[in-house]
């Protein structure tokens, strides 16, 4: 075995995700049409969003060629998946202060076909999502051991609007859960307002409220800070917003988070949150 890839292989062994090798300096589109990967289910949003919103960097790169990993030394193997060193060109680095040299390599794990091969991606371009390695400056750690994604110009557009939303100020924080919801009738028959307080990843606050007019269908919206939620304005799909609620917040409102006053506001409480997940909708992702 070349001892790159020996060396690469038994350093995988202690590691959690596959680790990826660079060289530091400066990242230049050639200027030509890009190479994209060959045909493939398009990643989702919420694929994307997975991937940049744990990534410390993100880069577009040129696959040079590919070499695998012995699977005895791929710790963690997904079957029907192979562990692969990477050889790539730097294309552009999208967000994060690393300083990418032209030339790069990293492990990844890629779905195999029947007869065992890898996607063909020698001179495809792909888009990586990583972290650096404390203390190994010429070493980044992928964020996920399948954070590579072929080269489009609909994952292309996705990513920037997601990269963009992401670094914006006051940006849509992780909603992990539902804290609290509560519905209070109105004075008018039909009328009232339920608010949904949301958990977080990093205790800020979060909420939905839903409001409800005499012969007015249910209007919503949220807030991702102390202000008033924006009722009437929901949140569009694939946008931040809608990806930190429709692909985080659970079926079903949990045991004991409920606390309106009585059974038929309990009951609203209730609708009106599985009103709010059906104009949600549905949050589709490809990746295993």
């Amino acid at each position: 075995m070349p001892s790159l890839l020996r060396s690469c292989a038994i350093a995988l062994l202690s590691a959690v995700i596959p680790l990826v090798a660079t060289v530091p300096a400066r990242a230049q589109n050639a200027g030509r049409a890009p190479l994209a990967a060959p045909a493939a289910p398009v990643a989702t949003y919420a694929d994307v969003a997975d991937l940049a919103d744990s990534a410390r960097l993100v880069a577009r790169v040129a696959v040079r060629g590919l070499a695998r990993v012995p699977d005895a030394r791929a710790a963690g193997l997904l079957p029907g998946t192979g562990r692969f060193l990477v050889r790539a060109r730097t294309v552009a680095l999208l967000s994060g202060d690393a300083e990418l040299g032209e030339s790069l390599r990293y492990l990844v794990d890629l779905p195999l076909d029947a007869r065992g091969r890898p996607p063909a991606l020698k001179k495809r371009e792909v888009f990586v999502f990583a972290r650096l390695v404390p203390g190994r400056p010429d070493e980044l750690q992928l964020v996920a051991r399948d954070a590579q994604l072929p080269w489009d110009a609909v994952t292309e557009t996705r990513l920037r609007a997601i990269l963009s939303e992401l670094a914006a100020p006051g940006a849509p924080g992780g909603v992990s859960g539902v804290r609290e919801i509560i519905h209070v009738p109105g004075t008018l028959a039909g009328e009232g307002e339920t608010q949904i307080f949301f958990t977080t990843w990093d205790n800020s606050a979060a909420s939905a409220t839903v409001r409800h007019v005499p012969g007015q269908p249910p209007a919503w919206g949220v807030s991702f800070s102390e202000l008033l939620a924006d009722v009437g304005n929901p949140p569009r799909a694939e946008t931040l917003a809608w990806y930190r609620l429709a692909c985080f917040l659970p079926n079903a409102v949990p045991r004991g988070a409920n606390h309106s006053e009585d059974p038929a506001a309990r009951q609203q409480a209730e609708n009106d949150y599985r009103m709010l997940l059906g104009e949600l909708g549905a949050c589709p992702r490809s990746r295993r």
